[in-house]
């Protein structure tokens, strides 16, 4: 792989099996010869913003390296995700899976189809705080804030609550997802 970028990614779920549609994307990511997931964080279960009438979330994030390009890995998550049965109803509603690309090295990325860094991420726990577990040492021009910064303000706006610590490649060998 050439031209090695890094990547963050939010994975979240909250119908169906959650553990499961988590473990496929992370999954898929890990199959594509132009992916290689570096870190992953536990995964957090979250009560449901915007849209509150559904199911808690499971959420993570992961770290990988990719050499696609922005538009190519937001064509590459999407089609994991349409794979996966998403639907697109409601704005912040139910769903089998939702992949979001949160930053994309130091970029600023504005166009139509995607904006990096994530336009909510920084007013979301249950991004901050598997992000900052991923990389505690993060550093957002953006804002000019720490990834530290940023949770010391978000930490009690959101009920974020562990519920499995990281898992890694072992969680894909017997997967049959």
């Amino acid at each position: 792989m050439t031209n090695e970028n890094t990547v963050y990614l939010s994975i979240g779920s909250n119908m169906g099996d959650r553990l499961s549609f988590l473990k496929y994307a992370a999954k898929s990511m890990k199959e594509d010869v132009n992916i290689s997931i570096t870190r992953y964080s536990s995964i957090y279960e979250t009560a449901p913003i915007g849209y509150t009438d559904q199911d808690n979330f499971l959420n993570m994030v992961i770290e990988l390296k990719t050499s696609y390009s922005p538009l190519q890995l937001l064509s590459r998550t999407q089609k994991i995700q349409d794979n996966a049965g998403r639907e697109y109803n409601i704005r912040w509603g139910p769903r089998t899976l939702d992949l979001d690309i949160l930053l994309y090295n130091q970029e600023n990325i504005k166009m139509e189809q995607l904006i990096v860094p994530h336009p909510r991420m920084f007013e979301r726990s249950f991004v901050i705080i598997p992000l900052r577990e991923v990389n505690p040492v993060l550093y957002f021009p953006s804002i000019e804030k720490s990834i530290d910064a940023v949770y010391e303000e978000l930490r009690d706006k959101e009920g974020v609550y562990l519920w499995k610590k990281p898992f890694g490649e072992e969680e894909f060998e017997h997967s049959e997802s």
